[in-house]
């Protein structure tokens, strides 16, 4: 039987270990990408771990997240990044270059390579044929210390797309509809592989759409094949010499596989506060809308802001209605100011945007109370915008563009005429937004502002691990609501104590003095608990403030790794009804058999205030267990050589 893409690129990058599904296997790592929400601990650790040099042919460090300088936390933090990848031998991406998946797409990805990000969207690139990968930021700083990448080979579902969109449908509702079939969990263990003939009428930036919310379907990866769409797109970037062209075999074989009718797909909306509450536009009602936000890494590409300016032309955003546009890349806004779009789109009555992440990630644009916004980007939590009583829907931006202009949520098919774009020859290449390092790196030095505080490292674990049940909470829980994340706290990401007064903000209204009070204890969580971004803030906070272990029905993949990494135990149920015996404020004791967590047995936990024994379960390989034992990813890497080198291979 043949070979499917993701296979040919884990077989042909394969560091250590067996490609059998779920296995643990280390591959290479070409390329890596930080954020500045995550770069900070990224580059703090890669400090702790002595390196001189990164191992990866190319690591990118870019500032889009904490653009809003009211004080000197962010500008200190873009001065520690930048000076950290120029000691490091970093490419640095300055503020106002764009967003960094809009701009790996558009200046360094390469088909066939493999990826690893600090952010949960770096499977954007996967539009291209890259196998990219979102990680916490210690995995991120290990892949640039030593070239690799561990995880666990997932299944790999093929998603085959047949038809060809009708007018007026888009490549985020495509997803959307996706994401209705097989909901936020629906990916959880797969890379998604797309194929089929539906996807030679998706560019390259469709894809890329269709790739960057995999990660809102808990996927660990989606990639596109690399054919003439994508040498196409290369070759206008001015980066012709990286195509590979890069297929699945015909008789490839799959995990699971399901197919999709692009014919069939009528524009789409997620209605408040999931990606995958899901309904076709024509099965909602016109509601009064009062903010239009079109961007993010999602929906910020050329052709979407350009099908935007054409829709807007000659027309005036509703009076009622708030409509901020923010391009994915200084290169995207310089085009749209050269070719007058920009000057269209301003006199519609939009407000223009720095080439940011900007309202998507809460910083910045957020609406009046109980307000009704339509947003471009990837997720809807509730209060992720900045406004905890707002509702947001997710929509294309065509929808957003005409719901702008009635001023209620509209179906685009009543604006008229699609619009068409066309491709310029050659993108513009913005030149001097990166900062490239320097040959000559021996004596630089890294500059640490006042706001930037240590990392919390773990102790061994401890066999017999005992405290309070300190919160208890249902499912679907996100990082979002562990550690917020909105223009107040932002700047704060490298400052561990002052973010852990906010822990868990969106639940409990004094979770951080409980902490402090009990000296610690256990969290309990319902099904998927961590989704949503990559941050490991989520796991460094709950590290901060003592937290043992969480004991849930299931878990998100990168919380979950990054949990590990922390050196916090993430203990599943055996039995899913157990999760009632527990209750707030119950004294619990976790007794760890020195080979509980290699064996995978039962780790027995006493609820000494019910006097009743509930088994749980550790799942992970014996590095994971080994990680755990050590107090975390940095203590087990000083206490000796255990990892391999890029060169080393059993295969």
């Amino acid at each position: 039987m043949g070979k499917n893409i993701v296979s040919k690129i884990i077989e042909s990058n394969l560091v250590f270990g067996e490609a059998s599904v779920g296995s643990e296997i280390s591959i290479r790592v070409h390329q890596t990408l930080t954020q500045d929400s995550t770069g900070t601990m990224t580059y703090l650790q890669l400090e702790a771990m002595g390196v001189e040099n990164i191992q990866t042919e190319l690591s990118v460090a870019y500032v889009d997240h904490n653009t809003l300088q009211t004080g000197f936390e962010n500008a200190d933090d873009h001065e520690f990044i930048k000076t950290a990848a120029a000691k490091y031998g970093i490419i640095f991406s300055k503020p106002g270059n764009g967003i960094c998946h809009q701009l790996h797409l558009e200046r360094f990805a390469k088909p066939g390579q493999v990826l690893i990000g600090s952010d949960s969207h770096t499977p954007t690139c996967g539009g291209l044929g890259m196998l990219s990968i979102g990680a916490g930021g210690l995995d991120v700083a290990v892949a640039m210390a030593k070239g690799y990448y561990y995880l666990k080979v997932p299944k790999v579902m093929n998603i085959e797309l047949i038809g060809s969109l009708q007018p007026w449908v888009s490549a985020k509702d495509v997803i959307l509809y996706i994401l209705k079939r097989l909901s936020v969990k629906g990916g959880v263990g797969f890379i998604l592989e797309y194929s089929g003939e539906g996807i030679q009428h998706l560019s390259v930036t469709d894809r890329a759409t269709i790739a960057n919310m995999g990660a809102e379907l808990g996927a660990t990866s989606s990639i596109f094949p690399s054919d003439e769409v994508t040498k196409n797109f290369l070759a206008k970037q001015g980066r012709g010499q990286d195509y590979v062209p890069l297929y699945a075999d015909q008789d490839a074989f799959y995990d699971e596989k399901i197919q999709v009718n692009l014919s069939e797909i009528s524009p789409m909306c997620a209605l408040p506060h999931s990606p995958d509450h899901v309904k076709a536009i024509d099965e909602v009602d016109e509601i009064k809308i009062d903010q239009v936000a079109i961007g993010s890494c999602t929906n910020s590409s050329y052709t979407d802001l350009m099908k935007v300016a054409k829709i807007l032309e000659g027309k005036k955003v509703h009076p009622e209605v708030s409509l901020v546009i923010a391009p994915g890349s200084s290169s995207i806004l310089k085009m749209l100011s050269d070719n007058g779009a920009l000057g269209i789109l301003i006199d519609a009555g939009a407000r223009i945007l720095e080439a940011a992440c900007g309202p998507c990630i809460g910083m910045g644009q957020a609406p009046k109370s109980k307000a009704v916004s339509l947003r471009t980007f990837n997720r809807n939590f509730e209060g992720r915008c900045g406004t905890k009583d707002a509702s947001v829907y997710l929509v294309s931006p065509e929808t957003a563009a005409c719901s702008a202009i009635a001023g209620v949520l509209k179906d685009p098919g009543s604006c008229g005429d699609h619009p068409v774009v066309e491709i310029p020859e050659r993108y513009h290449i913005s030149k001097h937004y990166f900062i490239y390092p320097p040959k000559e790196r021996k004596d630089l030095k890294v500059f640490m502002g006042p706001n930037i505080k240590p990392f919390p490292v773990n102790y061994p674990l401890k066999s017999v691990l005992a405290g309070k049940v300190l919160l208890k909470i249902g499912d679907n829980v996100t990082t979002d609501d562990i550690v917020p994340s909105h223009a107040g706290l932002l700047p704060y990401r490298s400052n561990i104590p002052e973010l852990s007064k906010y822990c868990f903000g969106t639940i409990a209204k004094d979770f951080h003095n409980i902490a402090k009070e009990n000296n610690g204890g256990f969290i309990i969580g319902g099904e998927n608990y961590g989704q949503g971004s990559s941050r490991e803030h989520a796991a460094l906070v709950p590290l901060y403030l003592g937290i043992k272990a969480i004991l849930a029905k299931s878990f998100a993949r990168i919380h979950k790794a990054n949990l590990i990494n922390a050196g916090i135990l993430p203990l599943t149920f055996v039995h899913k009804d157990d999760y009632l015996l527990l209750d707030l404020l119950d004294d619990l004791r976790l007794l760890i058999h020195p080979d509980g967590l290699d064996s995978q047995k039962n780790i027995l936990l006493y609820n000494d205030t019910k006097d009743i024994t509930i088994p749980l379960q550790f799942t992970g390989s014996e590095r994971d267990a080994a990680i755990l034992k050590a107090g975390g990813y940095l203590n087990y890497a000083k206490q000796s050589n255990h990892d391999h080198k890029v060169g080393d291979t059993n295969v």
